[in-house]
């Protein structure tokens, strides 16, 4: 039998607006929760949306909650939400995003891959956050693409498949199919479509009303420490990656490194690229600039003064790197919030 809300459910959770002006206009997006799904993804994908309409004034965005059995999902902290519909009741919509966290494996199921065989087919935008990008790789949706997904499941996601292209960026949002890494990367992908949809002014709006002043683009790499990031598995990655934080200032090269630890340069690109799925100089260049970009947004430096921060004695060549990482120049991201 399927479990439909009444409509005076918590604001939250609700689904039939009682007033949209302009139906054409509002974007529905439905969201699948898996069992185990992460709630702090989960309010970072809703709740800009209902910001968006609070700071517009307008029903620009409306959303409903999926199941499998169209009761309710129970997410990883214990929390239940309850949902509109079961996956053989799910309505058109404009966009649909599988969340799901912990365990995901363990919930990969017929009924789950067929909806989103059968929804796919049927022409619906498919993304996924979180966990999520496994379950659209287990329906081989990302094939031949670039996807991201939590740092945690790296290792795991690029044995199981390889044929997709996994990056550490916290969101991929220029695939058919869009992919965010979770947590606070959900509401980095939820602002960059807020503003796709309706422009910079209102998604600015939005990261203002959640007190949210660190947004990403999706260039931005995840970041952890590494007590808990697949490199310490490694005693030499984990030392690479310490000497490189030490040197922000004055880079040393990849062959240096090398050398202090007793490897060959060969030996450490082979690791930067089992691990990280990169190589030893892309990642400590991302690392550098990930460091500019911060003093530029959170210091009162200079940015000749960042660039030497940051190890780049060249202004002229600072701001091409990071116009290339950020889109902006350094310049232009100081000037944006003074």
């Amino acid at each position: 039998m399927q479990h439909r809300l009444p409509e005076n459910t918590w604001a939250f959770l609700v689904l039939n607006r009682k007033s949209v002006p302009h139906m054409r206009q509002t974007r529905h997006i439905t969201f699948v929760l898996i069992e185990e799904f992460s709630h702090l993804a989960f309010s970072c994908a809703v709740e800009p949306l209902r910001i968006a309409n609070l700071v517009s004034g307008k029903d620009l965005y409306e959303w409903s909650f999926v199941s499998e059995h169209g009761e309710h999902a129970v997410c990883s902290n214990g929390s239940v939400t309850l949902a509109h519909f079961g996956l053989d009741g799910l309505r058109k919509c404009d966009q649909l995003f599988v969340l799901s966290g912990i365990h995901m494996r363990n919930h990969v199921t017929r009924p789950l891959l067929a909806t989103l065989r059968r929804e796919r087919a049927r022409g619906t935008s498919i993304g996924a956050l979180c966990s999520g990008a496994w379950l659209l790789a287990e329906a081989g949706f990302l094939d031949g693409m670039q996807a991201a997904i939590h740092w945690e499941y790296h290792d795991a996601f690029m044995e199981a498949f390889p044929e997709v292209n996994l990056v550490r960026s916290v969101f991929v949002a220029d695939e058919k199919h869009i992919t965010a890494s979770g947590g606070t990367a959900t509401a980095d992908l939820m602002l960059h479509l807020i503003e796709q949809d309706h422009g910079e002014e209102l998604s600015i709006d939005v990261a203002d009303q959640m007190v949210y002043n660190a947004v990403r683009n999706a260039t931005a790499k995840q970041r952890v420490s590494l007590q808990s990031r697949n490199g310490m598995r490694n005693a030499h990655l984990a030392k690479a990656i310490h000497m490189m934080q030490d040197s922000i200032d004055a880079p040393v090269p990849p062959s240096y490194i090398a050398d202090q630890l007793g490897i060959s340069t060969r030996q450490l690109e082979r690791l930067f690229g089992k691990y990280l799925n990169t190589s030893p100089k892309k990642y400590f260049m991302e690392m550098r600039l990930e460091r500019a970009q911060k003093l530029l947004l959170q210091t009162e430096a200079s940015v000749t003064e960042v660039a030497m921060a940051c190890g780049f004695e060249n202004p002229g060549h600072f701001s091409r790197v990071y116009r290339s990482s950020f889109g902006v120049t350094p310049h232009a991201q100081k000037n944006k919030i003074d």
